[in-house]
């Protein structure tokens, strides 16, 4: 999916299941991890491919972040200061974000999941295209629905906010 996708998305999730926009945010940060951490596709054709044959290896492996996640959970236990543990929470909302990345590139191509090398997914549709448009638009469909209940609730929000 392109950035903008993994953001829009992860954020609709994120705000649906925790209604705090604060780790919204810190999730949609965590959106592009995954790809962040592997650097821009160079524009040589040469290098581009092996960069391409590289791109969801590792970075894109989900018990790195399960793993980070439960350290940062842990490590809550041994500090009683608010602070930490409020920094602690953001840094786990932004892992939430790149698992729920990885969850979402997993239904537009291949993705590992049981070693860094042995990649495994969908293909619902490619990067860049109307389907995957369309993808994005039914997920936030579905969270506003599960957000606000029905329809009814839906269209009065829509019609206090837009004049």
């Amino acid at each position: 999916m392109k950035w903008i996708n993994h953001q829009i998305v992860t954020g609709f999730i994120v705000c649906t299941v925790t209604d705090d926009a604060l780790f919204t945010a810190s999730s949609i940060v965590g959106a592009v991890v995954p790809d962040r951490v592997e650097g821009s596709p160079p524009k040589e054709s040469s290098a581009y491919w092996k960069w391409r044959k590289r791109h969801r290896t590792w970075s894109h492996y989900p018990p790195i972040y399960l793993a980070l996640i439960a350290a940062a959970q842990f490590a809550k236990n041994f500090y009683a200061d608010p602070t930490v543990d409020f920094a602690l929470n953001l840094l786990t909302y932004a892992l939430v974000g790149a698992l729920l990345h990885i969850a979402e590139d997993a239904l537009c191509g291949k993705v590992p999941v049981f070693t860094p090398h042995g990649k495994h997914g969908l293909k619902l549709f490619k990067v860049g295209t109307w389907r995957e448009y369309f993808f994005a638009a039914l997920i936030i469909a579905i969270c506003l629905f599960v957000r606000f209940g029905n329809i009814d609730s839906l269209i009065k929000l829509i019609s206090e906010v837009v004049p």
